[in-house]
């Protein structure tokens, strides 16, 4: 057997039902936010990530999946979604193509690094991108859009982290404080501390190292060197947050790792996932479009790891069980259940049929291992009477009704009805059954035992 690459994984049944309701609650919160949809290629060229994500940053150093393919051309396995983003912002115009350009984006993405919980080589990402609004309201709706859906997947041990990293303007101030009050101590950071001190100096609070946590600790704070533009942006963030009732805390060591962030940064972070406790990130970054080749548009973000908020989700309800499982017997009768089958989903029922030339007792143990609500029989006596015997699994109790009227039955019985409404077609007759004639009217089942066996195989 040829395993799966290290750092990827499956996402199997029983685990896919969890991944789809996270993703249906993203659609559902973005859709009321005015986000659409978006998908952009997983491969872009590399430049793209090495101007935008940022030549410093680890991910382009040492995590990225570059190569040159067969035309000589260097590309890379997208690693985050935001430049990507910004890229089709600008090829595509699409300020000129939607009122406020509020887009998002569900896919894949890919860095190689240390497999551990909840983060992958292959991983799946959401992202969330409002281009051309500079108003600090927008960072305010941004972050609490961002709480807001955390709080849809139910995950309720969620908090809030904000900070301000300044600008252009004011920025390299608050470096150089930080290499001054740094000073000798420098030469006790690790090597990767030592490296960002010197391309990137606020790249140092993103350490994780034990030893370097205390040399951080003591390091000056940004919001103690914003400009006032900057002060005012942030003073009105954190105001509306407040009116809008978003707890929220202001970290100094907040600065995230990518290269282009301004003003505003936040991230939503989980308290049972441990170290790797960040649940989405994002923030401001008003230089990037410029910075690509576009024009001077202000952005801002949020990227959230769907990993993490699916294990960080509460248990839900399973898959949901089929409506029916049909059991035939015999050629003629096998024929006939395929048609049913047909119909039946056409009418928005979930519906499964037995392939094989089983044995009743066979077919109902299958049957029985689905959780099906219902099991349909079809065998000689009931293509005869132009009928199906409808076993309903919760009660026991048998019908035999008119092929006809299985599709308006099932639809209509309550049982049916217990999870969500499927959206209903209209009901299809078999290709050779008449409108009328005895299948029309209920009648005793067959005598025929139909018990499914308590044991399964």
């Amino acid at each position: 057997m040829i395993p799966a690459i290290r750092g990827t994984h499956d996402i199997l049944p029983g685990e896919i039902e969890r991944w789809q309701r996270a993703e249906q609650v993203v659609r559902d919160v973005c859709e009321r936010y005015g986000y659409r949809e978006i998908r952009t290629p997983v491969i872009e060229r590399e430049e793209l990530f090495a101007k935008g994500t940022g030549e410093t940053t680890d991910i382009v150093q040492k995590e990225m999946y570059a190569f040159e393919d067969k035309g000589g051309e260097r590309v890379t396995l997208r690693p985050e979604a935001t430049p990507s983003m910004v890229r089709a912002f600008v090829e595509h115009a699409l300020e000129q193509r939607l009122p406020t350009v509020k887009i998002f984006s569900l896919g894949p993405m890919f860095r190689y690094e240390r497999p551990q919980k909840g983060r992958y080589r292959q991983f799946h990402q959401l992202d969330v991108e409002v281009f051309g609004v500079a108003d600090a309201t927008l960072d305010a709706e941004v972050v609490e859009m961002a709480a807001a859906l955390v709080d849809a997947l139910g995950i309720d041990d969620a908090e809030v982290v904000l900070n301000s990293v300044g600008c252009a303007e004011c920025r390299p101030g608050f470096s150089r404080a930080l290499l001054a009050a740094l000073g000798d101590r420098a030469a006790d950071l690790c090597g990767d501390c030592r490296r960002r001190a010197a391309v990137n100096p606020l790249r140092i609070f993103d350490c994780k190292v034990p030893s370097c946590q205390p040399i951080v600790d003591a390091l000056p704070h940004a919001t103690d060197y914003l400009c006032d533009p900057c002060r005012s942006h942030f003073e009105a963030t954190t105001a509306l947050l407040k009116a809008l009732d978003v707890d929220f805390r202001v970290s100094h060591r907040l600065v995230r790792g990518l290269d282009y962030y301004t003003r505003t940064t936040f991230e939503i972070r989980g308290g049972r996932l441990g170290a790797q406790n960040a649940l989405l990130g994002g923030g401001r970054y008003d230089g990037l479009v410029r910075q690509l080749g576009g024009p001077d548009r202000a952005g801002i973000g949020f990227a959230a790891g769907m990993e993490r908020l699916v294990l960080a989700m509460p248990e839900g309800p399973g898959p949901r069980a089929p409506d029916a499982f049909i059991v035939a017997l015999g050629d003629a009768a096998r024929q006939s259940a395929h048609r049913l089958a047909r119909d039946l989903r056409r009418a928005g029922l979930t519906v499964l049929i037995d392939y094989g030339d089983r044995s009743m007792k066979a077919q109902l143990r299958r049957a029985n291992r689905t959780s099906a609500r219902h099991v349909l029989i079809l065998g000689e006596d009931e293509l005869a009477r132009a009928s199906v015997t409808v076993k309903h699994m919760a009660s026991g109790g048998e019908t035999l009704v008119g092929r006809q009227d299985v599709v308006r039955m099932l639809t209509a019985d309550p049982a049916s009805a217990e999870q969500p409404a499927p959206k209903r077609g209209l009901s299809v007759l078999a290709d050779d059954e008449p409108e009328g004639g005895p299948g029309d009217v209920e009648q005793p089942a067959p005598k025929r035992r139909l018990r499914v066996p308590d044991t399964a195989v």
